[in-house]
C-alpha cells in the first residue's frame, strides 16, 4: 500500500513538471496563432486592399477592419502578457489571522467550517498547508504545478504559464473577453474568403496566402467557440463570487457566504489589485 502511494506521487510530481515545460510551449503556439492571423489579415488580404486603387467603399472597409484588429489585438496581449507575468497572490510572510476577515467584523475565529489545524488546534477554522508548512488563508490553495499556495486560487492555467488567482484573476477575464472579440472579428473578416475556397470562380493569391487565410479562419472559429464557453463559465462564476475550484469543492447551500451580490462580485474583481492584503480572502 505504501509502494503504491509512492509511486503515485512520483507520477503525480512527473506530471505537474511536463505542465511546466508545456506551459512555454503553449505561449509560443499563442504567438504562432497571432503570427499566422495576423498575416492573413493584415499582409494578406486587408492591407493591400487599402493600398490598391480599387472602391472607395472597399478601401473605407478595410481601413476599418485594420483598426478594429490592431486594437483589439495591443488589449489582447496586454491582457494575457498581465496574466503571464503578475503573481496570482501569495500568502505573506508568517501570514497568522486574528479576526473573521471575510465577515467583516471583529469576532474570533472560533467557527469549525474549514476543517482542524495541525498547526493550532485551538482554531479549528484555520487550514495549515503540509507541502508549504505555513497556516492558508480561506479561499487559498496549494499549487502543484507552482509549487506553493496561491490566494483565492482558481486555476493552474497551462495557456498563461501561471496560477489564477486573486490579483490576475482580472486580467484572465479580460484576455477571454478580448480574445473572443478578436477571433470574432477575424472570423467575420475571413468569411467571404473561406466561402471563395468552395467556389467556382478563381481566387486572387498564391497557394502559400491561401492555406494561411484558410487555417486563419478554422483556427480563430475554434478559439471563437471555445473561449465563448469559457467566458461564460467565468462570468457565472464572478457574478457568484465563487472560483473554479469552489464550484466542485463547495456543498449545496441556499447561501453562499462570499456571495455580495452581483454588483459588489464584478465590483471586488475590479478593484482587487489595489485593495489591502487582508481583504485578499473575502
Amino acid at each position: 500500500m505504501y509502494r503504491s502511494g509512492a509511486v503515485m506521487a512520483w507520477n503525480v510530481f512527473r506530471f505537474c513538471t511536463a505542465l511546466r515545460g508545456l506551459g512555454s510551449i503553449m505561449i509560443l503556439l499563442v504567438m504562432g496563432v497571432v503570427g499566422v492571423t495576423y498575416y492573413a489579415i493584415v499582409l494578406t488580404n486587408y492591407g493591400p486592399s487599402l493600398a490598391s486603387s480599387g472602391g472607395l467603399l472597399d478601401a473605407f472597409i478595410a481601413f476599418l477592419v485594420l483598426v478594429i484588429f490592431h486594437c483589439l489585438l495591443v488589449m489582447l496581449l496586454w491582457c494575457y502578457f498581465s496574466v503571464v507575468f503578475t503573481d496570482p497572490g501569495s500568502v505573506p510572510p508568517n501570514w497568522r489571522p486574528e479576526l473573521d476577515e471575510e465577515r467583516g467584523e471583529a469576532d474570533p475565529l472560533t467557527a469549525s467550517e474549514f476543517g482542524a489545524s495541525p498547526a493550532d488546534s485551538g482554531n479549528p477554522r484555520i487550514r495549515f498547508c503540509r507541502k508549504c508548512n505555513q497556516l492558508k488563508p480561506p479561499r487559498c490553495h496549494h499549487c502543484s504545478v507552482c509549487g506553493r499556495c496561491v490566494l483565492k486560487m482558481d486555476h493552474h492555467c497551462v495557456w498563461v504559464v501561471n496560477c489564477v488567482g486573486a490579483l490576475n484573476y482580472k486580467y484572465f477575464l479580460l484576455f477571454l473577453f478580448y480574445t473572443f472579440l478578436e477571433t470574432t472579428v477575424v472570423t467575420l473578416s475571413l468569411l467571404p474568403q473561406f466561402i471563395a475556397f468552395f467556389s467556382d470562380g478563381e481566387i486572387p493569391g498564391t497557394p502559400g496566402t491561401l492555406a494561411t487565410t484558410f487555417l486563419a479562419f478554422v483556427l480563430n472559429l475554434a478559439f471563437a467557440l471555445s473561449v465563448l464557453g469559457f467566458l461564460i463559465m467565468h462570468i457565472s462564476l464572478v457574478a457568484g463570487n465563487t472560483t473554479t475550484i469552489e464550484a466542485y469543492e463547495k456543498k449545496t447551500s441556499p447561501k453562499w457566504r462570499y456571495d455580495l451580490g452581483r454588483k459588489r462580485n464584478f465590483e471586488q474583481i475590479k478593484f482587487l489589485k489595489i485593495l489591502p492584503p487582508q481583504t485578499w480572502t473575502a
